[in-house]
């Protein structure tokens, strides 16, 4: 037998194809692992490479260990809290019935329980928001926790830097933290303005292809947490930069996005420190104990009326916190529900949890964009759209330019969902993502009046016109949807 590179290439893509058949089914969704198996079936050596670099979701077993070690702790301090009289999360009028299910969950999920006494204030206005956030910061008299997925030294992100370097200046300690990938071509000015104040910064979940800690690229930190002295947070859609992102395709088209973040404060900002907290030990092996944050053990006062629960999210967990979330408050639902994500590509048994919804007679309303800034994931969710309307979903789309990036949820008239996450296997499986989950009436109105201005500003998706769309776009729809498992 003559040796040369086409008969070694083809037995090492033979002994590929025949162990990719042993490994990446294990432990995988079935969508998921034939995706895998039919691009190393086709590009055996690409495949390959491709999935040892993007076909493992965990995180490091270093990183899984840290996790684990914060979600105990935080069980602990919640135990706690249930034990001793003056720091319970005491819920005065008792929960009602109905939420006890989903309370349940993310207290099983997370160790996170539900909290009473908080208020909760939608912030809509893009700079409105990023004005109170600094107005907060300002008023910081301990310490400010500022966690994000983008960073940017620009209009919206120069006011947060000067704000967080007054307050270090006045002796506020300030702790930092931003997604390590995202920022590689923001994160120089940021860096050097804050570390000239002496402010610690830390980039999550660093792309060091010879560390211990490695983990597959696109695993990547979406958080958007401020905590300002332990009694009032914010979190929500939004990152600190140029509402274009500063993309030169986004500045031709005129494309710019719209956010959505919430103001709380009361006991509830407890839980979202606590997701800060455990993304600081992460990349610090730095715990912050009573010591630093004291309202960790202690009750912080009651400011309000809202029960509120947060649900942290990502690989570190055992489970799809978010995805378990969203299907049960959709099997839930009674009359109505109103999803607003810019991006929309669900998995099997999100799907089923959403059509089985409409079919049953509960009003499932999906507002997302016209028009995309992904070029794969806008496709995909394309993808979806006649399997969801033919079900009964009703489908607005957002009028471009302008790209609907809020991310919220309303059940009913009773239960309000405020998320960093998006609607795809990537933010359900890959990213870190923080979730507040509100059990009010009067929150769930607040949401449905940004929900009816956002309707205004978008048109309906018919069946038959979606159907009547170009065959280039179907084709493209029909391929990207293919990949949905990989992205």
């Amino acid at each position: 037998m003559e040796w040369n590179w086409i008969t070694i290439l083809g037995i090492l893509s033979y002994l590929i194809g025949i162990l990719a058949l042993f490994i990446i089914p294990a432990n995988r969704k079935p969508g998921e692992a034939t995706a895998w198996l039919l691009l190393i079936f086709l590009a055996p050596i690409l495949g390959a490479i491709l999935f040892l670099l993007l076909g493992s979701p965990k995180l490091s077993s270093w990183r899984r260990e840290q996790q684990q070690h914060m979600n105990e702790r935080i069980k602990e301090f919640a135990e706690e809290a249930e034990q001793i009289p003056a720091l319970a999360p005491i819920v005065d009028p008792p929960l009602p019935v109905r939420y006890e299910p989903h309370v349940n969950l993310i207290t099983q999920l997370t160790g996170m329980p539900v909290m009473a006494g908080n208020t909760v204030e939608l912030l809509p206005d893009y700079v409105g928001a990023v004005d109170q956030i600094v107005r907060d910061i300002d008023a910081a008299r301990r310490y400010v926790h500022l966690e994000y997925f983008m960073f940017a030294d620009d209009t919206i992100g120069a006011p947060v830097i000067a704000a967080l370097v007054r307050a270090r200046e006045r002796g506020v300690v300030c702790r930092v933290l931003f997604d390590h990938l995202s920022n590689l071509l923001l994160r120089g000015p940021v860096l050097k303005k804050l570390g000239a104040a002496g402010i610690p910064v830390h980039q999550t979940l660093p792309a060091s292809p010879f560390s211990s800690q490695w983990n597959r690229l696109d695993l990547r930190n979406h958080r958007k947490i401020v905590v300002v002295d332990g009694t009032v947070a914010f979190t929500g859609s939004q990152n600190l930069i140029e509402d274009t992102y500063h993309k030169r395709s986004n500045i031709r088209k005129g494309i710019h996005y719209i956010e959505l973040v919430v103001r709380v404060t009361g006991p509830i900002v407890r839980e979202l420190n606590a997701a800060f907290i455990t993304d600081w030990y992460s990349e610090t092996e730095e715990l912050l104990d009573e010591r630093t944050a004291p309202e960790m053990r202690g009750r912080i006062p009651v400011t309000g009326a809202v029960l509120c629960q947060v649900l942290p999210s990502g690989p570190g967990f055992e489970h799809n916190n978010n995805l378990m979330l969203f299907v049960a408050l959709l099997h839930a639902a009674r009359r109505r529900v109103t999803i607003v994500n810019p991006y929309v590509v669900p998995e099997e048994t999100l799907l089923l949890a959403l059509t089985s919804a409409a079919q049953r007679g509960v009003e499932v309303t999906l507002i997302v964009s016209e028009t995309g800034d992904q070029f794969l994931v806008y496709h995909a969710q394309g993808s979806y759209y006649e399997e969801l309307l033919k079900a009964g979903v009703k489908i607005h789309c957002y009028r471009a330019p302008v790209i609907l990036h809020s991310k919220s949820i309303t059940i009913d008239d009773d239960i309000a969902v405020i998320s960093s996450s998006n609607m795809d296997i990537r933010s359900f499986e890959l990213n870190l993502e923080v979730t507040l989950v509100c059990y009010d009436t009067h929150v769930v109105a607040d949401l449905r009046k940004q929900e009816e201005e956002y309707l205004r500003c978008s048109r309906p998706l018919e069946l038959e016109a979606w159907q009547a769309r170009p065959l280039h776009t179907k084709l493209f729809n029909n391929v990207a949807r293919l990949t949905s498992a990989l992205q």
